[in-house]
């Protein structure tokens, strides 16, 4: 995992909660602001599935109007918008994401040869 995404993450919800006047865990408004930042991973999954959609030409009034690339770049934003409202619901997004990214390990590991 990144070394840089929890450190760099952890600056980006400090500038935001700094920004939106945001006390996330000792703030009414908080909870709010939780709502936002979990919409915006589903905003940015939008225009990844946008951009991948105008990868493959799919529209053809549009044609093919993005790249490998361009879908790329629309994932990482999901990951950034996922890994910054995960601060809203843990205080140890880090170790929250790396417990389920192992769990998520395992289970592709028990699946048997011939299963998959």
């Amino acid at each position: 995992m990144s070394a840089v995404l929890w450190p760099v993450t952890c600056r980006i919800v400090k500038a935001l909660n700094t920004a939106n006047g945001i006390d996330m865990f000792n703030d009414d408004a908080g909870g709010h602001e939780a709502a936002m930042r979990l919409l915006k991973v589903t905003e940015e999954a939008g225009e990844a599935s946008a951009a991948y959609i105008g990868m493959t030409g799919q529209n053809p009034r549009k044609g093919t109007t993005h790249t490998t690339a361009d879908v790329a770049d629309e994932l990482c934003d999901v990951i950034i918008a996922a890994a910054v409202a995960l601060h809203c619901f843990t205080v140890a997004p880090a170790a929250a994401l790396e417990a389920k990214l192992h769990a998520a390990a395992r289970r592709l590991n028990a699946i048997p040869e011939h299963a998959a």
